[in-house]
């Protein structure tokens, strides 16, 4: 079982320091979700975590890695 969206989002939050500007929306977007099934206004649960991921190339190291593939595993990837 996976965990909230919202934790995960809050765990990346106090990883890394310096977000990418262009992540922020998403990640802020993430710390309101609890499933990927969950909608944030008319987007996706699964929309805003791909946004996310794909904004996020910058997060890096071990707990970004980690914290990644849970994302990815809510995915169902």
């Amino acid at each position: 079982m996976t965990r909230p969206i919202s934790e995960i989002a809050r765990d990346i939050a106090r990883n890394w320091s310096n977000t990418n500007y262009a992540a922020v929306p998403y990640l802020s977007a993430m710390l309101s979700l609890n499933r990927i099934t969950d909608s944030y206004y008319d987007d996706t649960g699964e929309t805003v975590v791909r946004y996310f991921l794909a904004n996020a190339s910058a997060f890096r190291g071990d707990a970004a890695r980690a914290l990644k593939a849970e994302l990815k595993a809510a995915l169902g990837e």
